[in-house]
């Protein structure tokens, strides 16, 4: 990948994501968890202990090189991406505990992803002269993560009608972006990526299911009502692979590292979409109409 694109480019594009988090954020979103704790709970349990596991598992089962199973890894330990507030919507889930799961889970990711992707570099050893994420490069994540995010909360909170207002347009530009900065990066690197993706569609295509299923069986298990369950699907479901794919790049320096997030970015899409008319095929009205608001 050209250097611009990598050190310039999608850290860019993840802070105006990240920053358009912020502007639909208020203290409200955090201080709802504790107002449903179960599902939250739940949902965060999942996200952070079993996804991970789970993930761990795939890797070894399909025996992937030392380099993309750390890539699988730092996936896995991704918070949910803000597409899953969309998937959430289509298909009637609880948006505001979406957006509760997605504030918080970018908070714990900041100490989640460095501890996971340490702990899959020290395993399968993919690089001999690097030692993992330190804590400089710890303090990086922190930066990429939760500093667009404070701003863009800071700005809704001393101007929320401007906040309102840049809403829609740092949504659009965020996806110009994006789809410019990672059109160029497939381009440069349409080689490298083409000889990995068969590897790579399978397992992405799996850990994908599966943590929509994770999601959404789980929190019905425990009792907990459908719509927060698809919410938590999708939460689950839609990794923020951009965040996977900077951090890989611009962190760790490694575009291999990222072909996992990058392959299991596209797909993710059409899982979730066919999955998503799973679940609302599986609806019904009256459990729809007497379910509980948020």
């Amino acid at each position: 990948m050209g250097s611009a694109l990598t050190t310039i480019g999608l850290p860019v594009a993840l802070g105006i994501i990240m920053l358009g988090l912020g502007l639909s954020l208020t203290l409200a979103d955090f201080a709802r968890v504790l107002k449903q704790p179960k599902a939250v709970a739940v949902a965060l349990a999942c996200q952070l202990l079993l996804l991970p596991a789970i993930c761990f598992g795939l890797v070894l089962l399909f025996q992937l090189p030392p380099v993309l199973a750390v890539g699988m890894m730092m996936l896995a330990a991704s918070p949910g991406g803000t597409t899953a507030n969309l998937y959430s919507h289509l298909f009637r889930g609880d948006i505001a505990l979406n957006i509760s799961l997605t504030a918080v889970n970018s908070v714990i990711a900041v100490i989640t992803l460095p501890v996971i992707t340490n702990f899959a570099i020290m395993y399968f050893n993919p690089f001999d002269d690097q030692l993992g994420l330190q804590w400089s490069k710890a303090l990086e994540v922190f930066a990429i993560v939760l500093l667009p995010v404070a701003i863009g909360m800071l700005v809704r909170w001393l101007w929320p009608k401007f906040a309102d207002g840049m809403d829609r347009p740092v949504r659009i530009a965020s996806v110009v972006i994006l789809i410019v900065v990672i059109a160029g990066a497939v381009a440069s690197n349409w080689a490298l990526l083409v000889e990995n993706f068969a590897s790579l569609a399978l397992i992405t295509i799996v850990f994908c299911l599966i943590s929509l299923a994770v999601g959404y069986t789980v929190p019905r298990m425990l009792k907990i009502e459908r719509r927060q369950a698809i919410a938590s699907s999708f939460e689950i479901g839609i990794h923020n692979a951009t965040l996977a794919i900077v951090i890989a790049q611009t962190v760790l320096g490694s575009v291999e590292l990222s072909l996992p997030a990058a392959v299991y970015g596209v797909l993710m899409f059409f899982v979730a979409f066919g999955f998503g008319f799973l679940i609302r095929d599986r609806s019904s009205a009256p459990e729809s109409a007497g379910a509980l608001t948020s």
